[in-house]
């Protein structure tokens, strides 16, 4: 079956005004979404992966600004094709058109982003009696079914409840109900299982996959967590520095990687198994106050070669699907191989899944 478009980001640059000078936090991002797949970025906080999906909202705050980049969101209002260039757009079309109607976010602490002095139900509602004209009573029924579909106990309670009265997954499960309401085509979970605890975590995952297949829906997962994207991800986009410098199926990332920083990421996994050191990348991200020279990722990268220093370099193909932005994909650069304990790592997941992969 043909994969459908829906959202396209190209050459995206987003600076930040702040009293120490001009942070250019977004470096050319390129994306593109399916419908109907999950696409997870991962990278360290600070990356750009949250600014990248806020200024797809239309919600950058006010000291942000995009520079230059193409945002195209593909909707079918009603089974009518309906293209939106997101940039073009006045904030307060984006208010009427997208934000929280088409496409909606999940945040990370359900507390904060939940308001404290309003009950659950009126929250539920707000989004509902805004953009899709519902009368009260309608909106009541709507929301009532959607905390059911959450799996909130004794719902018709929960809609007179406050946040400060729920637990932190139930509040997380109210984030989601609200997110859904007015039946966007898009949702962006943004690091949405961190405040809360494993067993917890393992069954928010498992309701927004289900909701995601009852309802085709786009899902982009914001996280640093590689143990979440394996489980939940179709395709994976390793952030560094504002650009993405990696991208693919998540087999081709978890098994075949070929970015150093992805090595990276994946040897610090921990693994209760092993008695090995945890591996930490050296180093810190760049100061991103002042331009970057070659690869932002060389001053840290143990197997960075001259170019590096030089010359940013550019995305180079390995499949179809599997792109990365490393010199040492140049048919010119030395042979380096991954690390031999992530090669390791790698084979005994493959033996424990019973899998072998195909490079």
């Amino acid at each position: 079956m043909k994969r459908e478009l829906i959202l396209r980001i190209r050459d995206l640059y987003i600076s930040f005004r702040t009293a120490a000078g001009t942070v250019n936090s977004i470096r050319g991002v390129n994306l593109d979404l399916y419908r109907g797949e999950t696409i997870a970025i991962v990278g360290e906080s600070g990356s750009g992966k949250s600014v990248t999906m806020k200024a797809t909202m239309g919600i950058l705050s006010s000291n942000g600004k995009v520079n230059d980049g193409v945002i195209e969101f593909y909707s079918k209002d009603n089974e009518n094709a309906v293209t939106y260039r997101i940039l073009e757009m006045s904030k307060r079309e984006i208010r009427r058109e997208i934000s929280g109607k088409r496409i909606a976010m999940v945040f990370q602490d359900p507390m904060t982003s939940l308001n404290p002095t309003m009950s659950i139900g009126t929250q539920l509602m707000e989004g509902m009696r805004h953009h899709d004209k519902l009368s009260r009573a309608e909106a009541w029924k709507k929301a009532v079914s959607l905390l059911k579909m959450v799996e909130i106990p004794e719902p018709e309670k929960r809609m007179r409840s406050y946040p400060h009265q729920l637990s932190g997954g139930m509040r997380q499960r109210v984030n989601i109900a609200i997110a859904l309401s007015c039946d966007p085509e898009i949702l962006i979970c943004d690091e949405p299982t961190t405040a809360l605890d494993v067993t917890i975590q393992a069954k928010i995952l498992e309701l927004i996959q289900n909701i995601q297949k009852e309802r085709n829906l786009s899902v982009i997962y914001i996280t640093h967590d590689l143990g979440v994207v394996s489980k939940i991800a179709d395709y994976v986009s390793v952030m560094y520095a504002g650009k993405i410098v990696e991208q693919g199926t998540v087999n081709e990332i978890f098994y075949d990687p070929r970015h150093p920083y992805t090595w990276g990421l994946l040897s610090s996994i921990p693994d209760v198994t092993s008695d090995q050191k945890l591996f930490t990348i050296p180093g810190s991200p760049p100061n991103l106050l002042h331009p970057v020279k070659g690869d932002a990722f060389a001053p840290r990268n143990i197997y960075a070669i001259g170019m590096d220093y030089l010359e940013e370099p550019p995305m180079f193909k390995i499949t179809k699907t599997h792109y990365a932005a490393t010199w040492l994909l140049d048919k010119r650069a030395p042979k380096v191989h991954m690390p031999t304990s992530l090669r390791a790592r790698i084979d005994k997941m493959l033996r424990e899944e019973g899998t072998a992969y195909d490079e």
